[in-house]
């Protein structure tokens, strides 16, 4: 989609993070953007913050439910008409040895970080394709390449994300479609995705410092978000797959893809 203009895109966890940096990106190319995220004050001062020349409308949704997935492409319909662009971007940070990890956090990030993405894709793909033009940029990471230890369930549910859009990428392939995929992977950038268990069901405030704690001089000293959405923007327009923003991320993937071709035991990569 090399003309952007007065086009349509739809962005989750827009409200801040490489979501935010999107919305910034996109409103420039001049795109009308629906803003979606589940927080609601957060999303309304993001908003707020944009130029007004920028045309935008805010949605709050849990990507996490397929039925609010819904509700958003009939507002973006309802808003503006069309969608050409959509970025299942919203996600959250979980992890902890995999003896001890429990149900419940397995199930809160899978569901927001692998199957908000399926919800995505089976929303908004068929419009896409029965307007013969179109992108979907998928937010996965480098956990979706090789696998750092203590980050079981962000792992599984990026490796998800990166087998997901490369089987979209093999269909569209084999009808000749217009439309285009391409797959985000990141290392550490500068978002709040340290401290997301806020948004976690039952989690105490205990939980979320201690995690941001660890996580935070990492996520801290990442990469600009403004840097990733520039990689997306052109990837969009070049109809490009893979996005790797970070220079390590080749030389990583090569060493993980040796071990399996030399049948060896997977090398200890950290993120």
């Amino acid at each position: 989609m090399e003309q952007l203009s007065g086009k349509v895109v739809v962005v989750t966890g827009a409200a801040s993070g490489i979501g935010l940096a999107l919305v910034k990106r996109f409103g420039a190319e001049g795109m009308k953007i629906v803003m979606a995220d589940i927080e609601v004050p957060a999303l309304e001062a993001a908003s707020a913050s944009l130029p007004a020349s920028i045309e935008r409308v805010t949605v709050t949704c849990d990507v996490s439910d397929g039925d609010q997935i819904e509700a958003l492409r009939r507002s973006a319909i309802e808003a503006f008409g069309a969608v050409h662009v959509v970025c299942n971007n919203a996600g959250v940070g979980g992890g902890g040895s995999m003896a001890d990890i429990n149900i419940a956090d397995w199930k809160w990030v899978i569901d927001v970080d692998l199957w908000s993405v399926i919800h995505g894709v089976r929303v908004f793909l068929p419009g896409l394709l029965e307007q013969g033009e179109g992108h979907i940029v998928n937010t996965a990471s480098v956990a979706g390449l090789f696998s750092a230890p203590f980050m079981g369930p962000y792992n599984i549910a990026k490796y998800g994300v990166v087998a997901l859009s490369e089987t979209l990428c093999s269909e569209l392939a084999m009808q000749q479609s217009a439309v285009g995929v391409s797959v985000l992977c990141p290392s550490w950038v500068k978002t709040k995705i340290a401290s997301s268990a806020r948004n976690k069901p039952g989690v105490s405030t205990e939980e979320v410092d201690m995690i941001s704690e660890l996580a935070g001089p990492m996520i801290d000293a990442g990469m600009s978000p403004d840097l990733v959405a520039d990689a997306v923007i052109d990837a969009v327009k070049s109809k490009k797959f893979w996005i790797t923003t970070h220079d390590d991320t080749p030389a990583a993937v090569t060493l993980r893809t040796r071990s399996i071709i030399d049948g060896t035991n997977p090398p200890q990569l950290m993120h």
